[in-house]
């Protein structure tokens, strides 16, 4: 069977976001480096990528880097930086073949130069894709984003820019570095860890959670199919009850 027509069409989620979780592993579990594992989880990205521009989602965000990796060995964090850029000229490519339209978020002032200056060129050079928007979370915390929003609006309020009973959900999501992006209807994590690590905590606040097994250097098309159809077989109710959303549907 056609790995597409396994989905419905009409009740595939907008957002897809991923925390790729195992690259250690299954480099460990080859007996290679550590870093073969992250070079192979490139692989991974371009094909989940891929995917999405033919299932028809419109926003993957994948959690690439974290606030707390600044903590791993400078060898490790070096190297990942260095693959970031190299990854990033190796698919401009297959970027603008797709339509695909790249978009940051996180403590972007915080990454190296060089990445800096990657990502603004791979993100001016991509701006007109339509396809899908893929947004990498590179140094990127929660905690840091909401301290983050939280100093933007305090600084707002005392300057007499905005009142404090102008604060709402809306306005601090405004403040967010993902202002302007859905929130994701799904969230991936792979290699069988089950919690969120200090991802989206305010955007995924209703989304669906999804924990697999395999390692991200193993998932591709075949595995993203498996979660969104999973998805497909979840009923969403946002507070509400069955009974509520089915008169809805029949009104």
């Amino acid at each position: 069977m056609d790995w597409k027509a396994q989905l419905d069409p009409k009740r595939l989620p907008k957002h897809i976001a991923i925390i790729m979780d195992g690259n250690g592993r299954w480099a460990k579990q080859q007996g290679k480096p550590r870093m073969l594992g992250h070079e192979r989880g490139v692989h991974a990205v371009r094909e989940v990528t891929e995917a999405c521009t033919e299932i028809g989602i419109e926003h993957l965000t994948l959690y690439a880097f974290s606030t707390e990796n600044w903590n791993r060995p400078k060898e490790e964090v070096d190297a990942l930086m260095s693959l970031l850029v190299s990854s990033l000229r190796a698919e401009l490519n297959t970027f603008l073949k797709n339509k695909i339209r790249l978009r940051a978020v996180g403590n972007l002032a915080s990454l190296p130069q060089s990445c800096q200056d990657e990502l603004a060129e791979t993100m001016k050079l991509t701006e007109s894709g339509d396809k899908l928007e893929l947004i990498l979370a590179l140094s990127y915390s929660s905690t840091w984003e909401i301290t983050n929003a939280t100093q933007l609006i305090a600084e707002k309020v005392k300057s007499n820019q905005l009142a404090v009973n102008e604060i709402t959900p809306e306005v601090f999501a405004q403040h967010l570095t993902t202002a302007g992006i859905p929130d994701p209807e799904l969230m991936i994590r792979t290699s069988g860890e089950v919690r969120i690590s200090n991802f989206l905590l305010w955007q995924l606040a209703y989304a669906e959670l999804y924990f697999t097994e395999v390692l991200w250097p193993d998932f591709g098309k075949q595995e993203l199919v498996q979660a969104i159809l999973n998805y497909q077989q979840r009923e969403r109710r946002f507070g509400k009850t069955s009974e509520q959303l089915n008169d809805s549907s029949n009104g």
